[in-house]
């Protein structure tokens, strides 16, 4: 079975506040092994049920440059680093049975949920053919566009109730904290969350659930709601992107791949200093 495994910080055990998703304190060195810990749990979980499998990791958390190389398990490969074509799920259009994501975290607009956001904290909501999706929905849909169902989602009981919704029923979820507010939560132990990982991973395997790919229906026309009106300045300067009123724009494509990369762009240009 060939699985490819995006993992995000702010969903581990444990994570609660932006300082550890930011690099440059011991907050980040700590946050950072666990998010480590984490995937190497649902590595082995794969690894067990399936000895032949192969596993792509994609560090999918801020510079995607956190999962340290030397402590993750050997079996597995590592995609880091960007910019990246897709984004958190680059690579996910080479032949994919199956995809797993881990440390998810609510989308934009979430109440609790620790750290809930969309790509970015200047991105209020993402709507594609009038559905609000976060980063669970719209990483979905692009593994989705290329055949490959989500079995496994880790993250709070947001994420857990956002996953049973888009995916249905038979997805395997793994809530390893109860978010009380955007900066509060009560988990579990980070051992005890790996041992759920490791368990559920090792189920996805040998079960398969029967998960639809999730798939949006094209052409998709998307519309994003920023922060600031500047920001809406900046997404127009792509083209065929319109403005719907001060903070929103819209645009239309023939797909998701296609829609994904937009988004992408935008989310980039969401960082310029203006």
């Amino acid at each position: 079975m060939r699985v490819f495994l995006a993992v995000d910080i702010e969903g581990i055990a444990g994570v609660v506040h932006g300082e550890e998703g930011s690099k440059g304190n011991p907050e980040y060195e700590r946050a950072r092994r666990l998010m480590t810990a984490e995937t190497n749990a649902v590595i082995e979980g794969i690894f067990h049920a399936d000895p032949d499998s192969r596993v792509t990791v994609s560090d999918t958390h801020g510079p995607y440059r956190n999962i340290i190389p030397e402590d993750l398990d050997e079996r597995a490969t590592l995609s880091r680093g960007k910019p990246r074509m897709y984004g958190m799920m680059h690579g996910i259009d080479h032949g994919f049975d199956a995809a797993m994501l881990i440390g998810v975290h609510g989308r934009a607009g979430t109440g609790q949920s620790v750290l809930s956001h969309t790509f970015t904290g200047t991105i209020l909501d993402v709507r594609l053919n009038s559905q609000p999706l976060g980063e669970l929905g719209l990483n979905s849909a692009i593994a989705g566009a290329y055949d490959v169902p989500v079995l496994l989602v880790a993250g709070d009981q947001s994420v857990e109730q956002e996953a049973r919704e888009l995916l249905g029923e038979h997805v395997i979820t793994v809530p390893v904290k109860e978010s009380y507010a955007h900066l509060a939560s009560e988990s579990v132990h980070p051992r005890v969350a790996q041992r759920y990982l490791r368990e559920a991973a090792e189920m996805a395997v040998r079960e398969r659930p029967p998960v639809p790919p999730f798939k949006v229906r094209a052409p998709v026309e998307t519309e994003v709601e920023l922060a600031r009106p500047v920001l809406a300045d900046l997404a127009e300067l792509i083209d065929d992107v319109e403005r719907v009123d001060g903070r929103t724009v819209r645009f239309t494509r023939k797909d998701m791949p296609s829609t994904y990369r937009v988004l992408r762009l935008i989310t980039v240009l969401c960082s310029t200093p203006v």
